[in-house]
């Protein structure tokens, strides 16, 4: 494990994350075991919330019991240890909300929560098994968007 690692482990503990993680994982019955990058592996999760196969709260990852095999995957653990470190930087906890609102303006631009979540965005969408989606056109964008005829300018 890195320093950068160590510092992260040691900052998401501090900030509650990786204690609350760890207390998501007791209470759905998911089994943990050390991964890489200083993440915890947590397997077996049911409940419906969040969709994704593979999400990260502190530094453990939890992965639905049909996605498994991704916990091999270097590019997705990758990926997920990028989430790890945002709940540092972010002290933890308030990740939560910030990335609700990420999700919910990304569901509002394009219909899909991951493709304008900035922090989607900068874990590496491809690296996290999304697809960028194009934005929506809003109906107020459809009026700006419409051919205007060309102002001429008068020359004194």
């Amino acid at each position: 494990m890195t320093s950068a690692e160590r510092l992260r482990r040691a900052l998401n503990w501090l900030n509650l994350s990786t204690p609350l993680g760890l207390a998501l994982a007791a209470a759905t019955g998911c089994r943990t075991r050390p991964g890489p990058h200083g993440l915890l592996l947590a397997h077996g999760y049911r409940p419906v919330l969040p969709k994704a196969a593979a999400f990260t709260v502190g530094n453990v990852v939890f992965f639905r019991p049909a996605a498994a095999a991704l916990a091999g995957n270097p590019v997705l653990l990758g990926h997920e240890a990028r989430h790890s470190t945002q709940y540092a930087a972010c002290l933890g906890l308030p990740f939560l909300p910030l990335y609700g609102l990420a999700a919910l303006w990304s569901l509002w631009r394009t219909g899909d929560p991951a493709s304008r979540n900035v922090f989607e965005r900068l874990a590496g969408l491809s690296a996290g098994g999304y697809t960028e989606r194009p934005l929506r056109i809003r109906p107020g964008q459809l009026r700006h968007m419409r051919a205007r005829p060309a102002q001429t300018r008068k020359r004194p």
